[in-house]
C-alpha cells in the first residue's frame, strides 16, 4: 500500500524535502522517524510502515537530499550538495525530526537507518541523543578505517582528474559491482540486495533506484560511515539509550555481518548498556526485502516493545 500522506517539507537547508506520513491505525504509541538507503528512495518503505502502523506506530520518511522527489538548489539526483553535505543531510533530518515533535510532542520518536541512513541516523544520534528515545542503526558499516581513508584519497583523485562532480567510475566498481559479483550464482549484479527476485527485480525496474552517485556524494558517504567510526563521537551519548543494531551474514556490503558486530562490541566497550544486536542467517542487505522479513519485522516490534515499556 502507498504512505496515506504525502508532504514538503521546508528545511533551513534551503531543500524542499519529499516526506511520506503512515499515521498509527489506533492510539498512538511512538513515531518511526526512517532514514533510507543510498541510492533508493522513501516509498520503498511503505511495506514497513504498513507494518507499524496497526502496532501504534506513526511512520515518517523523507527522501534524503539528491534522492527521489527532494529538491535543493545545489543537489540534484546523485549528490547531497556543492559544500557540506554530510551537516546538510543532518540539517534536513532535524528539519523533519522538528517537525514531527511539533506534530506529536507527547510521543517518543525511535530513529531508523538502513545502510547509508544508517550513517545518517548515527551522524544525527551523536549529535542530537537527547532527542530520542531510541535508534535502529541496521545494514551499516563503520569498521572501514584504513579503508575508507583509501576510498577518500581515490574519490580526491578522480575529482582532480574528472575536473568536475560527476559520478564516481571506480566507487561503483568497487562497491555495488563487486558486491554483486560476490553473490553465487547471481542473476544479476543487484542480487547482493536480496534473495527474493521479486524485490530485486522491482529494485533494477525503480528510476529513483541504482543509479551513480557523483563522486562528492560517495566522499559524503564515507565522511559519514568513518565519523561513526571514532570512539570520541560518542562522548556526548548517553549510555542507557536503547540501540538495535541488525544486520545480515550473506550482506557483502557490512563485510558479512563483520561490520555490524564490530559496532555492537565497540559501544558495549563504551558502556552501551541498552544495546541488542542481532546478525541474521543467510540473509543479504536489505532486511526489510528479505524472504524472512517477516521474521524480522516481527523482532522489531518486539524490540520496540521492550524499549517502550521500559
Amino acid at each position: 500500500m502507498p504512505f496515506s500522506q504525502q508532504r514538503v517539507v521546508r528545511a533551513s537547508t534551503g531543500a524542499d524535502l519529499n516526506l511520506f506520513v503512515r499515521q498509527a491505525d489506533n492510539r498512538p504509541r511512538a513515531v518511526i522517524q526512517i532514514n533510507h538507503g543510498l541510492a533508493e528512495h522513501a516509498a520503498r518503505y511503505a511495506r514497513f510502515a504498513d507494518f507499524l502502523g496497526p502496532r501504534g506506530f506513526h511512520t515518517y520518511v523523507h527522501d534524503h537530499r539528491g534522492h527521489g522527489a527532494t529538491r535543493a538548489p545545489d543537489a540534484p539526483l546523485g549528490r547531497f550538495a556543492q559544500d557540506d553535505g554530510p551537516a546538510k543531510v543532518i540539517a534536513d533530518v532535524a528539519a523533519v525530526h522538528d517537525l514531527i515533535a511539533s506534530e506529536h510532542p507527547n510521543l517518543p520518536v525511535i530513529l531508523f537507518g538502513h545502510s547509508m541512513g544508517a550513517s545518517v541516523a548515527l551522524n544525527f544520534l551523536l549529535r542530537h541523543s537527547g532527542r530520542i528515545h531510541a535508534a535502529a542503526i541496521w545494514n551499516g558499516n563503520f569498521s572501514q578505517g584504513l579503508l575508507g581513508q583509501v576510498a577518500l584519497g581515490v574519490l580526491a583523485w578522480e575529482r582532480m582528474r574528472l575536473g568536475s562532480d560527476v559520478p564516481s567510475r571506480l566507487l561503483p566498481k568497487l562497491t555495488f559491482q563487486a558486491w554483486g559479483k560476490a553473490v553465487p550464482n547471481h542473476r544479476t549484479l543487484f542480487d547482493w540486495l536480496s534473495r527474493d527476485p521479486a524485490e530485486v527485480d522491482k529494485y533494477i525496474a525503480d528510476p529513483l533506484c541504482g543509479w551513480d552517485a557523483s563522486i562528492s556524494m560517495w566522499r559524503d558517504v564515507v565522511t559519514m560511515a568513518l565519523n561513526g567510526g571514532r570512539d570520541s563521537g560518542f562522548a556526548g551519548v548517553r549510555r542507557e539509550l536503547p540501540v538495535s543494531i541488525v544486520g545480515g551474514e550473506k550482506d557483502p556490503a557490512s563485510d558479512y555481518g563483520k561490520g555490524i558486530n564490530h559496532l555492537a562490541d565497540r559501544m558495549r566497550a563504551m558502556g552501551f548498556s541498552n544495546l541488542v544486536s542481532k546478525v541474521y542467517a543467510d540473509t543479504r542487505h536489505e532486511s526489510l526485502n528479505e524472504v524472512n522479513r517477516d521474521t524480522i519485522m516481527d523482532d522489531f516490534a518486539a524490540w520496540t516493545d521492550s524499549v517502550l515499556n521500559t
